[in-house]
Order: C-alpha cells, then sequence, then structure tokens
C-alpha cells in the first residue's frame, strides 16, 4: 500500500454501507492503492467519507475522480422512508398499481401479505388520455384536468410525482406534456416520468419503477446535494461519478432524476470487482459473496461477465415492489457482522435482520450496544483478536461480548456461551448459503461449479464455512477484502443501458427496423459516454435480446453479437436462444418457432483501471515473520482448537497454510478451519482448497 502522504491527484472511490465507509485511493501516476475505513456517520453521511478519505491519506482537492456507491436509495424503499407521493395515470388505470400480478407464492400460508405499495389510493390520479400499443393517440391529454390534480396535490403537501401513461414506451409525448405542466405549476415537487427509466411493456412493473423513483428522489437529490456542496468546500477539481446497479457509472447529475438505477450502486460494484478478479485468473465464472456489517449479498459471473437481470423485486418475492431497469442480479439477506441474535416464540434463536449497525454498533464495539451479534460472536470464538480489529483502531470489548451472549442466549437456552455463539455464527452461515442458492441454483446454474470469491469486511471470516454448506470446492479471498467493493468501482467503465420493447416473430424479423433502433440507442449512448468522460479509452457496444418461444408468456434475455443482427443471420440468432434458454431452464426446442420481445442494447466506455500487482514470490512455507501468534478457537465439533495466526501482508506467493489458521489484515480476518488448506497466489489472493483433507 502507498504511503498516504505520497499520493498524486488521484481517483477516490467511497463505498458507504449500514456500518462501515470503505475508501480506495488509485494513484494512476505511480499505481499505489492506499486504503480508508471509518463508521459510517449516519447522520450526516459526507463526514464519514470525509474521515474515511482522510485515514487513507488522501485530499479531494488532490483528486481528479471521485466514485460513489451508496445505499441512500434502496433504504428509503425498504424503510419506507421516502418522500409523499403522489401518481398520474391513464384513466382507468390508477389500481394497477395494486392490484399487481397476483402472484401467491405461498399457496398454503394463511399469514400471506402482497406487496404493499408507496403511494396510497388517495393519491393516485387518473386523467383523460389514450395512446395505444403502436403508439398511436386516441385521446388527447387533457390539461385543465392536470390544473385540478395540481391544486389537490398542493392542498396534499405531496412532494413528489410520478407520472405513468399507458403505452408511453411507444409514444412519450403526453408523459413530456404533464412533466413539463407540474414543473411550472408545482416547482418544489420532484417530478418522474416512466419513459425515461423504462421503454418496456408490462404496465404494473413501469408504474412500480417510476413510483419508486419519484419516492426516492428527494431524498437522494438532498444527500447528492450535500456531497456537492462537500466538494466544493474541499476545493475538489475532477468529476463525481455514482455507480449504477448494472456496475457501471453515470454522471451525477443524471443520478439525481434517475434515482433508481443506484439502487445497489455499492453491491454491484463487488461484483464488478470480482469480475475484474476473474478475468486477471483466467476464471470463466465465479460467485461474488460480500458480507458486511448490515447485510451478506451474492451475485455470479458467468463467461466472464456479470450475470444481469432485468427486473428486481424490492423487499423479497412474496411482498416485494419490482423494478424494471436492468441491474446485475444481486440477492441479499439481513445477515452481516452486526446481525442482532435473539430468541423468538418458543426459544427458537433468530440472527437478524435487526441490525447494531454503526450506532450503537456490537456490544464488543463498548459504543452503547446491549444485544449480542454476529460479530460478538466471532470474538468469543477466538476468530476476532480484540486488539487487532482495523488494526487496532477499534478495541474490542471480549468481556462485554461473553456477557452479552450468556445472559441474553446462552442463560436461556441451557448452553454454555461458546455453544451459544457457535449457534449463532451456524445460523448465520445457513442464512448466507441459501442466498446464494438464490443467485445459482434458481438461475439453473450449480453451485458446485463455481470458486467463491468472498470479501467484505466480514466475508473471510465465514466464507469456507458457507462453501461447505454448498459443497463449493474452492474459495478466494482477494486482496483488501474489507475494500473490495470500492476497489470494484475503481476497475468499473462508464455505461448505458437500453431496452426498447418491439414485437417480432424471429422468422420474418424486420432487420431494417431493428438497424434503426439499435443505432438511435447507440448513438444516444456514444453521446453520453463522450459527455461524461473524454478520457474514456475505448467504447464497447453489447446487442441482446428477449425473446421467447411463440406462446409463452415470459422471456429470455440473450446475449446476441451484432454481427448477427448484421448478417440478418435468423439461425445464429436462435441458436443463441436455445443455448440461453437450456442454460436457465434445462431444455430448449431447436424446432420451436421463437419471438423477440425487446431489443437491448448497452454502451460501455472504458475507463483506466488499477491492475493486479503480482507480490514478492517464496516458499510453500511462510517466512518466520509472517506467524504473529496462536490462540484458541472454537469450530464446531471439535471446540477450542490451538490456532496459528498470519500478518497477511507479510505473506509471499507460493506460501501453503493448513488449516486451522487465521489469516488477518487491516479492516478482515480469514477464517480457514480445519480440513482446509490456502495457498497464496502470485497477486497475493488467498486461494483455499475447502476440502483438502
Amino acid at each position: 500500500m502507498a504511503s498516504a502522504a505520497q499520493l498524486r491527484p488521484a481517483r477516490i472511490a467511497a463505498d458507504v454501507g449500514g456500518t462501515f465507509t470503505d475508501v480506495a485511493v488509485f494513484d494512476s501516476g505511480t499505481g499505489r492503492l492506499a486504503l480508508g475505513k471509518h463508521l459510517t456517520t449516519t447522520e450526516r453521511i459526507v463526514d464519514g467519507i470525509g474521515a474515511g478519505v482522510g485515514k487513507a491519506g488522501a485530499r479531494f482537492g488532490a483528486s481528479s475522480l471521485f466514485l460513489h456507491g451508496t445505499t441512500v436509495a434502496i433504504n428509503a424503499m425498504l424503510e419506507r422512508a421516502g418522500a409523499r407521493t403522489a401518481l398520474v395515470t391513464t384513466r382507468g388505470f390508477r389500481d394497477v398499481y395494486e392490484i399487481g400480478r397476483i402472484n401467491r407464492p405461498e399457496s398454503y400460508n394463511l399469514f400471506f401479505r402482497k406487496h404493499r405499495p408507496l403511494v396510497e389510493r388517495a393519491l393516485r390520479f387518473e386523467v383523460n388520455e389514450r395512446v395505444n400499443a403502436a403508439g398511436e393517440v386516441l385521446a388527447p391529454l387533457d390539461e385543465a384536468e392536470l390544473e385540478a390534480i395540481a391544486a389537490r396535490l398542493e392542498a396534499e403537501s405531496v412532494e413528489a410525482i410520478a407520472i405513468l401513461f399507458l403505452h408511453s414506451y411507444r409514444n412519450p409525448d403526453h408523459e413530456l406534456a404533464a412533466q413539463r405542466f407540474f414543473r411550472r405549476r408545482c416547482p418544489g415537487m420532484f417530478v418522474s416520468t416512466s419513459h425515461e427509466l423504462s421503454q418496456e411493456y408490462r404496465e404494473f412493473e413501469r408504474t412500480s419503477t417510476v413510483v419508486a423513483n419519484a419516492y426516492v428522489g428527494p431524498r437522494v437529490d438532498t444527500y447528492l446535494s450535500e456531497v456537492v456542496a462537500y466538494l466544493e468546500a474541499e476545493a475538489f477539481p475532477g468529476r463525481f461519478l455514482i455507480v449504477q446497479s448494472t456496475g457501471g457509472l453515470f454522471d451525477s447529475t443524471q443520478a439525481r432524476s434517475e434515482c433508481i438505477r443506484m439502487l445497489e450502486s455499492g453491491p454491484a460494484a463487488g461484483v464488478i470487482g470480482t469480475q475484474h478478479l476473474c478475468e486477471a485468473l483466467g476464471l470463466e465464472r465465479a460467485i461474488a459473496f460480500d458480507m458486511g456489517g448490515t447485510t451478506a449479498k451474492a451475485g455470479v459471473v458467468v463467461h466472464g461477465k456479470a450475470l444481469m437481470a432485468n427486473t428486481a423485486m424490492i423487499g423479497g418475492y412474496a411482498e416485494g415492489l419490482p423494478i424494471q431497469i436492468p441491474m446485475i442480479d444481486i440477492q441479499e439477506v439481513g445477515t452481516g457482522g452486526g446481525s442482532i441474535a435473539r430468541l423468538g416464540a418458543g426459544g427458537a434463536m433468530r440472527v437478524g435482520p435487526q441490525s447494531a449497525g454503526a450506532k450503537p454498533g456490537p456490544v464488543c464495539y463498548a459504543l452503547g450496544g446491549e444485544e449480542p451479534t454476529v460479530t460478538d460472536a466471532n470474538l468469543v470464538l477466538g476468530r476476532l483478536a480484540a486488539d487487532r480489529f482495523l488494526g487496532g483502531d477499534i478495541q474490542l470489548d471480549a468481556e462485554g461480548a461473553r456477557r452479552a451472549i450468556a445472559e441474553r442466549i446462552a442463560a436461556p437456552l441451557g448452553l454454555a456461551p461458546d455453544v451459544a455463539a457457535d449457534g449463532i455464527v451456524r445460523i448465520a452461515v445457513a442464512a448466507m448459503a441459501n442466498v446464494v442458492k438464490r443467485v445459482t441454483t434458481e438461475r439453473g446454474l450449480d453451485a458446485r461449479d463455481f470458486p467463491l470469491v468472498s470479501y467484505g469486511g466480514a466475508g473471510p471470516l465465514h466464507a469456507v464455512l458457507v462453501a461447505r454448506e454448498l459443497q463449493i470446492r474452492r474459495v478466494i479471498v482477494p486482496n483488501a477484502p474489507g475494500h473490495f467493493s470500492a476497489f470494484g468501482m475503481l476497475v468499473a467503465d462508464l455505461r448505458r443501458d437500453y431496452v426498447r420493447t418491439l414485437f417480432a416473430r424471429l422468422a420474418t424479423a424486420p432487420f431494417e427496423l431493428f438497424d434503426r433502433i439499435l443505432g438511435e440507442m447507440e448513438e444516444a449512448g456514444r453521446a453520453e459516454i463522450r459527455a461524461a468522460a473524454p478520457e474514456a479509452r475505448a467504447i464497447e457496444i453489447r446487442h441482446g435480446a428477449d425473446m421467447r418461444y411463440v406462446g409463452q408468456e415470459h422471456a429470455v434475455s440473450v446475449d446476441v453479437p451484432g454481427a448477427l443482427f448484421r448478417a440478418r443471420d435468423v439461425a445464429g440468432i436462435k441458436a443463441a436462444f436455445d443455448a440461453a434458454h437450456e442454460e436457465r431452464y434445462g431444455y430448449a426446442s431447436a424446432d420451436e418457432a421463437a419471438e423477440i420481445v425487446s431489443l437491448r442494447l448497452s454502451v460501455i466506455g472504458e475507463m483506466p483501471k488499477p491492475a493486479l500487482e503480482r507480490i514478492p514470490a517464496g516458499g510453500a512455507a511462510p517466512g518466520s515473520g509472517a506467524r504473529t501468534g496462536e490462540r484458541p478457537v472454537y469450530f464446531t465439533g471439535q471446540g477450542f482448537v490451538p490456532t496459528p495466526a498470519f500478518d497477511r501482508r507479510l505473506l509471499e506467493a507460493g506460501n501453503r497454510i493448513a488449516g486451522p489458521a487465521l489469516v488477518e489484515e487491516y479492516a478482515s480476518t480469514t477464517v480457514v478451519p480445519p480440513g482446509a488448506a490456502l495457498e497464496v497466489d502470485p497477486y497475493g489472493n488467498l486461494s483455499i482448497e475447502v476440502y483438502a483433507s
């Protein structure tokens, strides 16, 4: 790592989580990387960012680029802490948002609840207007009705307006007219239109998307304004870019109006970091597993690219609200280092989703926390060193953690505190294994065929245990896992994703129309990329389509090389679809006719990236200075076992360590349990053989 004072004008990346704010600073001149970590300052998040940058020894005033990932948008949705929002829609369709798809995922659950809209029915307003599926105007927009609605909105103290008119993805004129009217008539309100976010069919999903964007818009706008003001006060001379849920970057100005695109900005960066690592290591596939202080997330890299999704259910499949925008397929669970362990009805122990967060934090932080957490359990089990947490920045209270587990969990269950702590960790591991299944097994992928790339401050503590739950044979812990999502921002590219619904039978596909639509999307994307980052080295264009067999309802997204469109290669496109369908569902039908539902195009502007640096090579045995001591560590079924600890900074390529062992570094500890073994690869990554013996 670089000495902080030596850094020249640099690129700063900040990932704000529920517990910690992680900062990575890259000097493109020297190739050096400096890191900083600070408890997230929930009252004013920019203060935590500034503190993290300071700990990395950098200054905004000496930096050229600031990359940022944040959970502010998704937290506003999950916590129902967004703006008072109204929906303006086509007459007869205001209840589409509440009716939804009438899915019943749990048929025999007597306590099942459907999704709860972000906008109450009294604030959903209808307007006379109508456009058909071809984009033809059947009834003009009645602007006199908009005036009456505006008066109601003011009387109801509405802060944000979502506009959804039927088939606006084919003809947005009415939405644009309504947007102009409300911005003029209600200048203090945030106004969002559906066609700016999604140009696909499915009215419920489009309604839910635009409502969510309006709901989080004022909060995101206020937050980004605070960040911009802070940067100006720090005399920041560079550009401020936000990480999208696709893992790409976009301008902070665009982020203020299309806030929903940054829902999963922090987790997406981690998957992009995993993709970059796979490229360096020559891996075609990997599971990205991120465990922080509040949640655990999982994504997948397949064929060298992050697996994407077209729709996400925010809040879970059963009760969640759909967001219809391209994003990396990320699943998460409320299990992190700060997740609270409690006894429920009948004495059953539960871990999460409630979290101690940054304040008061786990009991062992000694900041006022009283309920035991996963971090407290790991400290009691000996897996964390009380005097070396965050490089010694935080001294952990081991006795306080043990007392909390003993009083609140162990004593009521009649268990020893060590056994209770082990139970807390095992329950957390089971929950995290399930979230990995949701991005593998439920996508037609076998988790056993993938290595698990584990990062986040708490990820390496549990990675091998999660891998064993899923019979995964290899775990990879990258350098600086506690800052890996911030590192992922530094290797991200600028990206624009476009989708256009267009129904067409493949056998009689109108390729001239395809050329025109794809050309329009490419031209718009290239212009936006050049405006956002003139220094982008090259621009890559990726083509795709949503396809299905004739008679099916749901489509599969297919990567279609642009050459196939240009060559009018119907057979080649059909073969690509059949292969994607077989991978997803386990079967395909070469003889069945197929149709295209939507065209997709991604424009990617390549940004300069830090290269993975090789470390000095050593022998099979670590150097004598790498071993920092030995302490008893609890392992299931074996009790406390004498376990050596190693300083990761002093390990060399080729070093092998058999479990049990601990590898400690500034913001994380890797646990190698008995029966596993690790080897340090040429780049300093820890490659762990899960079943070494």
